[in-house]
């Protein structure tokens, strides 16, 4: 199964969607890139090329395109929440066909969003968990000693997720197909709220936190646990600081880093859904609503 190539679209080649792309590519499989026309030219002009300790440096060669035009077996959506409703333009439903769309983005809520738009038994729920920086378009620097990416199948899209897998294990991701939607997105969550919002509150790395803003880290992390609790979702916050402790300190987040260049950030698909479910649970979050304001309050609006 590992040996059928597939055919893949990439909407967004940041930093995970370059990494992606340029892994499938040397894979042997058939890549469209999805991009502005800036980012294209630079795309096809020089190629995707990839820095990483784990997967080595090379360029990839792949089409770039600015909408998809015909159908492709999967297309993985890897922009910022903050751009993801523009960005879906690129990949019309009547253009996508029966193909997978297979979202990797931080937040809980777009898994819905999408299948808004698209058939819902052909979006399928994903989570990677990686960093990466995207100095440049084109150029991708993979900085952590892992990239795992995790996709909840249903009994209408199995066998077609399990062709995915294999196509992303043979790229020499670590792959792992779930079935439990909810919780796979929750386990994410639980570690990616806390970090993101503590690094880019503190404007440091996780290093930083463990011994700064322990007490902050430990309350947050109980925080996220309750909402998922409150909706039928068990995390285990001592997990979850153990997983903390145990990650390299200079471990940081996408959103410090879109802070220190003056990105938008991805506020509101993280702190703001964790405000949002805890609302409607009844549940307390002091610490994330603390942190979730004074971060809106200094980003004079790039958090929208």
């Amino acid at each position: 199964m590992g040996n059928q190539s597939l055919s893949f679209a990439v909407l967004g080649p940041g930093g995970v969607g370059g990494l992606l792309a340029a892994l499938l590519s040397r894979a042997g499989d058939p890549v469209l890139v999805l991009a502005s026309e800036n980012t294209g030219r630079a795309i096809a002009a020089n190629g995707v090329r990839l820095e990483s300790t784990e997967f080595g440096d090379f360029t990839a060669r792949v089409r770039t395109a600015q909408r998809l035009e015909d159908p492709v077996d999967a297309c993985l959506i890897t922009v910022k929440s903050t751009h993801l409703t523009e960005a879906l333009s690129r990949v019309p439903a009547s253009a996508l066909g029966l193909g997978l769309v297979i979202p990797l983005l931080n937040g809980l809520e777009h898994v819905a969003f999408l299948r808004t738009i698209y058939p819902v038994g052909n979006v399928v729920a994903g989570t990677i968990r990686v960093e990466t920086d995207r100095p440049e378009p084109g150029l991708i620097r993979h900085t952590s000693p892992f990239a795992a990416v995790e996709m909840a199948a249903s009994s209408e899209n199995r066998e077609r997720v399990e062709l995915v897998a294999a196509r992303l294990t043979a790229a020499g991701l670590g792959v792992r197909v779930r079935h439990d939607e909810e919780a796979m997105l929750w386990d994410k969550f639980a570690m990616l709220a806390p970090l993101a919002l503590l690094t880019t509150h503190e404007r440091d790395n996780l290093g930083a936190i463990r011994t700064r803003r322990r007490d902050d880290m430990v309350a947050i992390v109980s925080e996220v646990a309750a909402v998922a609790r409150a909706e039928g979702t068990a995390v285990d916050p001592d997990h979850v600081i153990h997983m903390f402790d145990s990650t390299p300190g200079s471990m940081g987040s996408s959103m410090q880093r879109d802070e220190a260049a003056g990105r938008p950030l991805e506020i509101d698909s993280i702190g703001g859904a964790l405000l949002r479910r805890a609302g409607r649970a009844g549940v307390a979050v002091p610490v994330s609503s603390r942190l979730v304001a004074e971060i809106r309050s200094r980003t004079d609006g790039t958090s929208r």
